[in-house]
C-alpha cells in the first residue's frame, strides 16, 4: 500500500513540503514572524528557548530543534538568530546539515537590526520558497510512514470510542510496515502493567517501567500525587474519575501490537512498528516532541474539543462524543461518537481514521491546516538560569 509523499535527497519521505522560518532564540522570534508574514507560503514557530540553558536542557533544547528543522515535511528552513545567544543558528545549521537539510542563516545583531534582518529575511526565504516548489509527490510505501497519536481534552466517551477506534488504524498502519509513536508519559502511570505485557523485550519492559516512575517521582518531588491531581478539571466534568481510568483509555490509542521500542522525548526510533515517546501530557509539547522524533502526520483524540494544530505536520482531529463533533464541527475531522449512538462499528471508524491517514499524509489538507493552528512548543527540564 502506497501514499504520495515527498522523496528527499537523504532518502527521508516527507507529507507536507514547507519551508520554515525558525528562530533559534526568543529573541529572534517576532523577526523570524516578521519574515514569514511577509513571504507567504512559509511557515513560522515562535517560543521561549534558546538562551541561559545549562547541561542536559541545553542538549535537549538542541536536539528538539534539529528534529524540528530537519525534519522530512521541511524542504528547507531560514534560521534566525540574534547574534549573542547561547543556542546559534550556526550551531542548529551545524546538525542538519548532517540530515541533508538545505537551509539559510540570519543574524540579527550582523544585519544591523530588525528592518534590514527583515528584507534580507525575504529574500532568502523566497529563494527556498522557489526551490521547494519543484519537489513532487510521488508513490511511496505506507511502511516508511510514522503517525504520532495524542488525546487531550479527554472525557469519559475517549477510552470508549476515539481512542480504541484510533487503535484500530494503529494496529493497521503496524501490520502494513508503519510506525506508530504513542507518548504522554503521565497517562501511561497505572496502565504500565497492560503495556509492560506487550514489550518486546525486558529491556523494553523495564524502560516502561522506569518511564512511568520516574514521572510519579518528580510529581512527588514538587509535592504532588499525581494519582489524586489527575485526571484535570476539564477531565472530570468529561466524566473521568481517575488517573488510572484516563491511563487505561489513553493507551488504546496504541492498539495491541508489540511494544518494540521506548525513545526519549523528540528521539528517533530506530525501531518500527508500535513506539513509546517518553513525553509529559501538554498536548503542544506532545506534538512538538513527535514531530520531532519524525512523524510526519498526528491523529489526535478528545472528547472536550481542542482546536490545537502543529506548524509543520498535519494533525487529524477525532472526536470522542457527537456532541462535542457538533459545537466543534470546523476543528473536527472525524467524529468517533457514532460509534456510541450504534450508527457504525469501532472497526468501521478505525479504517475511517487509517484511511483518512493516508489520504492527509498524500495532501489532504486537515481543519487544523485550514484554520492556520501552529502551535509549538518544547518539553523544558527547568535547567536554565
Amino acid at each position: 500500500m502506497n501514499f504520495m509523499g515527498y522523496r528527499r535527497k537523504n532518502g527521508n519521505v516527507g507529507t507536507r513540503n514547507h519551508v520554515l522560518v525558525f528562530p533559534t532564540v526568543i529573541c529572534a522570534s517576532s523577526v523570524a514572524d516578521m519574515i514569514s508574514r511577509a513571504v507567504p507560503g512559509t511557515v513560522s514557530v515562535a517560543h521561549p528557548h534558546g538562551c541561559g540553558h545549562l547541561g542536559e536542557e541545553k542538549e535537549h533544547i538542541i536536539k528538539t530543534m534539529v528534529g524540528f528543522c530537519s525534519h522530512p515535511n521541511v524542504a528547507g528552513v531560514l534560521l534566525v538568530g540574534l547574534g549573542c545567544e547561547l543556542i546559534t543558528p550556526e550551531l542548529i545549521a551545524g546538525e542538519i546539515t548532517k540530515e541533508g537539510q538545505r537551509f539559510e542563516i540570519l543574524s540579527i545583531q550582523a544585519e544591523g537590526g530588525t528592518t534590514a534582518t527583515v528584507e534580507k529575511g525575504k529574500t532568502l526565504a523566497a529563494g527556498l520558497l522557489e526551490e521547494a516548489a519543484a519537489a513532487r509527490r510521488e508513490p511511496v510505501d505506507i511502511s516508511e510512514l510514522m503517525v504520532g497519536t495524542n488525546c487531550g481534552g479527554s472525557d469519559t466517551l475517549s477510552g470508549l470510542t476515539a481512542n480504541p477506534a484510533l487503535g484500530v488504524a494503529a494496529d493497521m498502519l503496524v501490520d502494513e510496515g508503519g510506525t506508530v509513536l504513542l507518548t504522554e508519559t503521565p497517562e501511561l502511570i497505572g496502565a504500565e502493567d497492560t503495556l509492560c505485557r506487550r514489550a518486546a523485550s525486558e529491556a523494553v519492559e523495564k524502560r516502561i517501567r522506569e518511564i512511568t516512575s520516574a514521572t510519579e517521582a518528580i510529581a512527588k518531588k514538587a509535592g504532588v500525587d499525581i494519582r489524586t491531581s489527575e485526571p484535570s478539571p476539564g477531565n472530570k466534568e468529561g466524566g473521568l474519575t481517575t488517573l488510572e481510568e484516563k491511563s487505561l483509555g489513553a493507551v488504546l490509542k496504541g492498539g495491541t501490537s508489540t511494544v518494540r521500542q521506548v525513545v526519549d522525548y523528540a528521539e528517533k526510533p530506530i525501531e518500527k512498528g508500535l513506539i513509546i515517546m517518553d513525553g509529559p501530557a501538554h498536548d503542544a509539547v506532545s506534538n512538538t516532541g513527535l514531530i520531532a522524533a519524525g512523524a510526519q502526520v498526528i491523529v489526535f483524540t478528545t472528547g472536550r474539543g481542542t482546536p490545537l494544530g502543529a506548524p509543520i505536520a498535519p494533525v487529524i482531529k477525532v472526536s470522542s462524543n457527537s456532541g462535542i463533533y457538533r459545537r466543534m464541527k470546523d476543528n473536527i475531522d472525524i467524529n468517533a461518537g457514532d460509534i456510541l449512538e450504534g450508527e457504525v462499528s469501532m472497526k468501521s471508524i478505525g479504517e475511517r481514521i487509517f484511511q483518512e491517514t493516508i489520504e492527509v499524509a498524500s495532501g489532504k489538507i486537515t481543519k487544523a491546516e485550514m484554520l492556520g493552528h501552529n502551535e509549538f512548543a518544547i518539553h523544558s527540564l527547568g535547567l536554565s538560569v
